[in-house]
């Protein structure tokens, strides 16, 4: 993946926002044009997991679409309204924002920008706007999956999971992970910790191997470069390791000897989708839900482990995830 400095594009929109002036940015009548992407503060666009995956989506809509797309990597949470306007200034008629944090601040532009066609990760507008569409998951689920999974193939039956900021999407992921392991065996014991970063390695790897002190030979981590640096923790360990978002045994080579599964979120698909709507004029402002219903929220393949675990285990997954889609188990996490 060709990656662009944030300085560069921010060089960009300031040309563009000269050579057109300042004001209301519009779409064009025959569709978009011009694609965005914002990241959360101090995050990474290549952290091999929840950004990568909404910049994928961003990509396959571009080449598929034939439309410019460029991204933003915010140093400061002050810079995001800014970074924001200025590329609906620059023309970018539709802005992808890739994470629960930039909420507000998408909401302040969006009242600005009304014919500006905008998208989040991770979080519903409550009442929803008429030119964004919250494009979320349910993490409860994917946590319950990989709960459930954690669960069955402990030695010492101590599992832990390392988790980033204690924001709902990340919540619902510890809280799920927790009721799925406890689905299967209340007697597991189950660690858990908020590093309250996503972009904090040495953290990371500190809180699972305080874990693995403690007995845990399961880690799971939803906490984006954190939670890597805990499964690479794991593997060194010789223990399990469960990753998040997408398929981690793809994305990060370090930990792949131990990743038995990964807790995926399809942000591509979801990111993907929104932009059609907006190529094809059905765009509508909303919220979309991805669950284990409509494939949103999954386990990812076992690949070096599938002959390592029991059909026994197979099928009791197999089993709890056709329960949540036909609703005959409950997560019962709060959204």
């Amino acid at each position: 993946m060709r990656m662009h400095t944030t300085a560069g594009l921010a060089a960009t929109i300031l040309v563009a926002v000269v050579l057109s002036g300042c004001g209301q940015a519009s779409a064009p009548a025959d569709g978009i044009k011009k694609v965005g992407l914002i990241v959360t503060a101090g995050s990474a666009i290549d952290d091999r997991s929840f950004n990568e995956l909404a910049w994928n989506g961003v990509q396959r809509a571009a080449k598929e679409f034939n439309l410019q797309s460029d991204y933003v990597e915010p140093k400061q949470p002050g810079e995001i309204e800014g970074h924001l306007a200025r590329m609906a200034d620059a023309g970018y008629d539709f802005i992808v924002a890739s994470g629960y944090p930039i909420a507000d601040a998408l909401a302040a532009v969006a009242a600005k920008y009304p014919r500006v066609k905008f998208a989040i990760v991770d979080h519903a507008y409550d009442p929803p706007l008429p030119n964004a569409i919250g494009l979320v998951f349910a993490e409860d689920e994917a946590g319950f999956l990989a709960g459930a999974l954690a669960a069955q193939i402990t030695r010492s039956n101590v599992i832990g999971g390392v988790f980033g900021q204690e924001i709902p999407p990340v919540v619902r992921f510890r809280k799920g992970y927790e009721a799925g392991a406890a689905f299967v065996d209340k007697d597991i014991k189950v660690l858990g910790v908020y590093v309250g970063s996503f972009n904090d390695a040495a953290a990371g790897a500190a809180a699972a191997q305080a874990m693995l002190a403690q007995n845990a030979d399961v880690i799971f981590a939803a906490a984006g470069t954190t939670g890597n640096a805990a499964l690479v923790a794991a593997k060194q360990r010789r223990a399990y390791a469960i990753g998040v978002d997408t398929d981690q045994y793809n994305t990060l080579p370090e930990a792949k000897d131990a990743l038995v599964s990964s807790a995926m979120k399809r942000v591509d698909v979801a990111v993907y989708g929104a932009i059609k709507t907006a190529v094809q004029g059905t765009f509508k402002g909303g919220t979309q839900l991805y669950a284990t219903a409509n494939d949103g929220v999954a386990l990812a393949p076992f690949h070096d482990f599938e002959t390592t675990v029991p059909e026994a285990v197979k099928s009791k997954l197999e089993e709890i995830k056709k329960g949540l889609k036909n609703g005959s188990i409950k997560t019962n996490v709060k959204p």
